[in-house]
This record gives structure tokens, C-alpha cells and sequence, in this order.
């Protein structure tokens, strides 16, 4: 099976309540080969992103290290005191994700609307 390349688009939008929100949406698979694109991309958003949402619907595998990663990446902004959001998740990585302790960083939506809704609270 061949791997297919990590993608990451960002996007920044204005929610109704005024509050920027930079959206990270994450296509392929991730793995130890997605550095560049996980933690290169996160490192690169602007010093203005406080609320960051996570879409992994585009996501079609992920292995340990790529868990690993984004694992580094939710603690950078944990330091940083950014707000993370996330949603898309196949529920096999929904499970995966509550096993290894990532919602101690972030909550896992249903869908982005809900993901949205929840920096508000």
C-alpha cells in the first residue's frame, strides 16, 4: 500500500461573535512522514492564532507516529495557550484518540459547526 502524502490547507474565518478562528485541514494519511507537513505547518501559523480548529476528514490513515505528532503539536499549543478544536475523525481514531489522552488537549466534535460553536463557551 502506498502512502499517500500529508496535505495541510489553512484557513483563517471570522466567527459571528467576532472571534478569528485558524482552521487546519489535514488530508492523506499521517505518519512519521508527515512532520514537515504537521508540525512544519502548526509552527508556521501566526503569533494571532488562538482558537485553532483540526479537520481530519480528508484523513485516511493514521499510525502511531503520526498520533505521536499531533500529539507535539497540541502540547506546543497547550504551552501557548492556544484553544484547540477537532472534528472529522473516523470513530476507530476517535477511540484511538480518547485511549492515548489527546482529549486532555481538545475536544472531538461530530462536525465543524459544533467544533465552531465550542470556542464560544
Amino acid at each position: 500500500m502506498q502512502e499517500k502524502v500529508t496535505q495541510v490547507k489553512m484557513e483563517e474565518f471570522q466567527r459571528e461573535s467576532g472571534l478569528p478562528i485558524t482552521v487546519l485541514r489535514f488530508a492523506g494519511d499521517i505518519t512519521s512522514a508527515s512532520k514537515a507537513a504537521v508540525l512544519g505547518t502548526y509552527q508556521g501559523l501566526p503569533d494571532t492564532a488562538k482558537r485553532i480548529l483540526l479537520d481530519f476528514s480528508g484523513v485516511e490513515y493514521l499510525n502511531s507516529s503520526g498520533i505521536a505528532l499531533i500529539i507535539q503539536m497540541m502540547i506546543a499549543a497547550s504551552k501557548s495557550s492556544q484553544a484547540i478544536q477537532t472534528f472529522g475523525l473516523k470513530p476507530h481514531f476517535q477511540k484511538v484518540f480518547t485511549m492515548v489522552g489527546i482529549t486532555k488537549y481538545t475536544t472531538l466534535h461530530p462536525d465543524e459547526l459544533t467544533a465552531c460553536a465550542a470556542f464560544d463557551s
